[in-house]
């Protein structure tokens, strides 16, 4: 039993520590946000903020590439980037478009330059 716990015990930590504070968080904004208007100001303001950090973090990454994605050549990173946002602009601004299609881009493409 101690070592189920042992083995199990970086993965609990990281459900009490990482993903649990998030939620009361992302469920508290469900309740709040039960009663907006999807139209109105602040969503869409609220909606943008979070499409800019996306678009930022998403950057940040492209150009400062961390661990196995710094092998994945550049030119596949700035397509998947393009791809992604042919999606996000295709597909109703649809930012889930946007995301996926550029993961699959950088999945295929990082496939077919394997060095």
């Amino acid at each position: 039993m101690k070592s189920l716990v042992t083995e199990l015990g970086p993965y609990l930590t990281l459900i009490l520590v990482g993903f649990l504070p998030n939620e009361v968080w992302r469920m508290l904004g469900v309740v709040v946000a039960r009663g907006l208007d999807e139209e109105s100001n602040l969503i869409l303001w609220v909606r943008a903020v979070a499409t800019a950090i996306l678009a930022g973090v998403i950057a940040n990454i492209v150009v400062i590439p961390p661990g196995a994605l710094a092998g994945v050549p550049f030119a596949v990173r700035i397509a998947a980037i393009v791809a992604g946002f042919a999606a996000f602009g295709l597909v109703r601004r649809s930012v889930f478009a946007g995301v996926l299609t550029g993961e699959v881009v950088l999945i295929a493409g990082t496939l077919i330059f394997a060095q």
